[in-house]
């Protein structure tokens, strides 16, 4: 794939040049894995599951994990168009070379992306169809949250890690080991892998006449998830992978593991039991450590339900003096209705008000409580009160369609909610803009709602053009809802058994890809591909009987349906069921009580409690205070007061002792970066250096770097530049010694200046360059191209730009010109085939765009392009010094 990075869409992408990233010998590596991910690279990368498994296979000295993710639509086809192979990203390897293929499934629309990526592989999509001999095509397997409910999946992996990975991964690549070892066959090695917990072998079951697959042999009969006890006790990367671009570019750090909230229609909630905080020692540690192997400056603390960690108050309070102090920002995602404080609101007000995500799920308090979600209108308002207390104005409510007994009442209602937050701080005070958000509801197994029906496409559409019409006309309140054709479908797959798994593979083969992406969804491949199997789409979504097998009746999650089945009946009844980390026992089966013990599957420990399954908490009760607002004499909310002035921060960032000119190279995978991804990586890079960088002022403060001309990405140099001040006087070797190992690979530094104020970001005059082309002939060519417009008095150029067309006589940008490399300078390379000198006085163009218009004789761009190799090698300042 590397050969085709000029043709590939974001090529940084697939250039395996991330800080952070696993390199080894291949030779020395005695297990390859590759984990993929079934999505894009931003979305993969954002991934905190992969991270984790990257970090524990990588820690063995003889295996070597790699990562590939799905390339888009576009990249794939220039895949096939040149016969390429999906590759890994840190050594550009086949899959298909790999001994081990693991995908990360988190939800049912990614199952064709999985074929995708297998097919692109040349790997057989199904495991019956793979080779006995596991030297000549790869294990596949799968884990991840959605594998409990996957059965259209089984007929195309080899085996799948139901629950927590960190310790079953390792033990399945032991076997393969032995496996690859003493030569095993691939059946071979799926018998033996059933004696691992927490792995279920598919091929070890039939299909039964009901859905429900039926065991093969009387020793594996209920394969059960796996699950960490103790948190503090698992593996947590330190030293991640640091993406050049992610939908959550920042530094995820889980604090906790499981829910028992006991939201009646969330698969997360139930399964995950039970709650396994990590320590407030262990949390420290691991943010001391990453935040200096990663350089992000923004932290995120991860949970199922942050706001009900035991102890957020406590950490936040050490965590947020130093965000103050370091420019780092915070942000605590799932945040239920009333789970923060004043205090942390008023500390988090102070550094950066972001926007606000609250979840009520249900308009009416009669839903609410069908649902369990535990949150009063009451809690609501209150909690829109204290926002607006501390200077929020904007508030994002999600909302879920077509819960079990919803009427036309409950939709009402969701307009009527929004206007009472909209209107939280009573008359005359200020207004929140208000975004309400709808999502339909897919009914998931092993939730209380699994047995019940999907409301159909038409009606979902028809409940959101009913909350849309109570949404018009209202003064900030917007509405923004889920594609219904795109909540179908999930509902569709989402409780499927096996005889779904044609329909996934012919809706692959008609180009059903990427369904979890608006950008080219079309439900119509898949309504196609069931009527073919002679599946109705109705019946996947309609009800189903309790107490009748299920096709995940075989697998074990850790609840029982008997607790289940219960709190379905409490939920028909209206009834709420308290959490049990600070209430009751509930019987759901996943701890270890006096009663009996957990159904889930016991890690062998040296101290008896380490093993056992419960929840286990830092605090018996939260540390944090209800909310209770400011009011006046006449009971009217008091808010702060609005200030225009940003936020403070320490003194010493802002102070300018030193302005440096930094010279670096730009070779190889690193010219694939573009000017906001080479940005990005440079400040990452200045932070884990711990150079102390000098900070802008206002609501957005930033490190003080500036740039020479932005390179066209492909472009190579060794001539770049940015100009970076620190608070402090560093010397230019110390600066160059901290900053050159932590580049990534084609990226050092050259020299480092100490520069005055008023020249820090002068740019060149003219900058010298080098280009070749792939074989004698078009290099040839190139110099006739060259010599014909040196001898030209004028060309005109029209370029396409974001304000329309532009047009300019390009050909006094050539100052000069010589066939070969430079002879005043050796570094512009032995096999150039043209040197030039740019003069960027008058005008600038891209060089990239200059070459292509001087050498269009020889082809058109798209032609041109891919094949060009440009290098700038000097630039030329005002007072004719020549750099670096």
């Amino acid at each position: 794939m590397r050969e085709l990075l000029p043709l590939l869409p974001k090529p940084s992408r697939y250039a395996g040049i991330e800080d952070g990233a696993c390199r080894k010998d291949p030779a020395r590596a005695r297990l390859r894995l590759a984990l993929a991910f079934p999505d894009t690279y931003e979305v993969g990368m954002s991934y905190l599951g992969q991270k984790i498994l990257y970090d524990i296979v990588n820690a063995h000295e003889g295996w070597w994990a790699e990562r590939v993710m799905a390339p888009d639509r576009e990249a794939g086809a220039v895949l096939r168009a040149n016969n390429a192979p999906l590759c890994t990203l840190e050594s550009d390897t086949p899959l298909a070379d790999l001994h081990c293929v693991s995908f990360s499934i988190t939800h049912e629309l990614c199952y064709t992306n999985v074929l995708y990526m297998l097919d692109l592989a040349g790997i057989p999509l199904r495991s019956a169809q793979r080779s006995q001999d596991l030297t000549a095509c790869p294990l596949v397997i799968a884990g991840g949250g959605a594998l409990l409910s996957a059965e259209p999946l089984t007929p195309f992996m080899d085996l799948m890690v139901l629950g927590d990975g960190e310790e079953s991964l390792p033990d399945v690549l032991r076997l393969l080991e032995s496996a690859l070892d003493q030569g095993w066959s691939r059946d071979q090695l799926l018998r033996e892998a059933r004696l691992i917990p927490g792995v279920y072998v598919p091929s070890l079951f039939s299909a039964g006449d009901g859905g429900t697959p039926v065991p093969l042999l009387p020793d594996y009969t209920r394969p059960a998830r796996r699950i960490v006890a103790d948190l503090n006790a698992a593996a947590y990367p330190t030293r991640q992978v640091v993406p050049v671009g992610a939908v959550h570019n920042r530094l995820s750090l889980e604090i906790a593991r499981g829910c028992t909230r006991g939201c009646r229609f969330c698969h997360a909630g139930m399964v995950y039991r039970p709650v396994r905080e990590r320590s407030l020692a262990n949390i420290t540690s691991l943010l001391d450590d990453c935040l200096r192997e990663t350089g992000f400056d923004e932290i995120s603390f991860l949970s199922l339900s942050t706001g009900d960690f035991s102890a957020l108050k406590t950490l936040c309070h050490g965590v947020l003096d130093r965000c103050a102090r370091e420019q780092i920002s915070l942000s605590l995602p799932s945040l239920r209705v009333g789970s923060i404080d004043d205090e942390i609101i008023e500390r988090m007000a102070d550094l950066r008000r972001t926007g606000c995500t609250l979840a009520p799920e249900a308009g009416s308090q009669r839903l609410r409580d069908v649902i369990n979600k535990g949150v009063s209108e009451e809690d609501l308002l209150l909690h829109a009160q204290k926002l607006l207390e501390h200077g929020w104005r904007q508030v994002k409510l999600y909302f879920m369609i077509g819960l079990p007994t919803e009427t036309d009442e409950d939709l009402a209602a969701i307009a009527e909610l929004c206007r009472k937050v909209r209107d939280a701080a009573g008359r005359g005070g200020p207004r929140l803009q208000v975004t309400g958000a709808l999502s339909p509801f897919v009914p998931k197994p092993f939730t209380p709602f699994q047995w019940e029906a999907q409301i159909s496409r038409e009606e979902i559409s028809r409940r959101v053009h009913l909350v849309r019409e109570l949404f018009k006309g209202q003064k900030c309140l917007k509405l923004r809802w889920h594609e219904p054709a795109m909540s179908h479908l999930e509902g569709i797959l989402s409780r499927a058994d096996r005889r779904m798994a044609d329909v996934v593979e012919k809706a692959y083969r008609k180009g059903a890809i990427f369904c979890s992406w608006m950008e080219g969804f079309d439900l119509a491949p898949w309504l196609e591909a069931l009527d073919e199997c002679g599946i109705s789409a109705e019946t996947c979504i309609g009800a189903r009987e309790p107490g009748a097998s299920l096709p995940w009746s075989h697998l074990e999650a850790g609840v029982a349906e008997d607790f289940l089945l219960r709190e379905r009946e409490r939920a028909l009844a209206g009834k709420i069921t308290q959490d049990c980390r600070y209430g009751a026992c509930r019987q759901c089966g996943a701890c270890d009580t006096k009663a009996a013990p957990s159904r889930l599957p016991h890690a062998a420990a040296a101290e008896p409690d380490a093993a056992l399954h419960r929840n286990r908490l830092i605090f018996a009760q939260r540390d944090q205070n209800a909310h209770v607002p400011r009011r006046d004499e006449e009971g009217r909310l008091i808010c702060r007061a609005q200030s225009n002035r940003p936020p403070q921060i320490a003194e010493e960032l802002t102070h300018k002792a030193a302005q440096y000119r930094i010279w670096h190279s730009k070779m190889g995978g690193s010219a694939c970066l573009s000017q906001l991804e080479l940005q990005a990586v440079l400040e990452r890079a200045l932070r884990r250096a711990a150079l102390p960088l000098a900070f802008s002022q206002g609501f957005h403060p930033l490190p003080l770097l500036s740039f020479g001309r932005a390179l066209p990405v492909g472009v190579e140099s060794r001539a770049e530049w940015f100009a970076l001040t620190l608070h402090k006087i560093l010397a230019p070797r110390e600066v160059s010694a901290r900053l050159d190992p932590l580049l990534p690979p084609g990226m050092s530094v050259l020299r480092v200046d100490v520069v005055d104020k008023s020249r820090r970001t002068e740019q060149a005059e003219a900058e010298t360059f080098s280009l070749r082309l792939p074989t004698d002939e078009e290099n040839a060519a190139a110099v006739r191209c060259f010599a014909d417009f040196a001898a030209l008095s004028t060309f005109p150029h029209t370029r396409q730009t974001k304000k329309g067309q532009r047009s300019a006589d390009i050909r006094p940008l050539l100052l000069r010109w010589e066939a070969g490399p430079a002879q005043s300078d050796t570094r512009s390379g032995a096999d150039a085939a043209v040197t030039f000198v740019a003069d960027w006085r008058n005008l600038y163009l891209s060089p990239l765009l200059f070459c292509l218009a001087v050498l269009a004789p020889l082809g058109p761009e798209e032609h041109l392009r891919p094949r060009l190799r440009l290098l700038k090698t000097a630039q030329t300042f005002a007072d004719s010094q020549t750099y670096p």
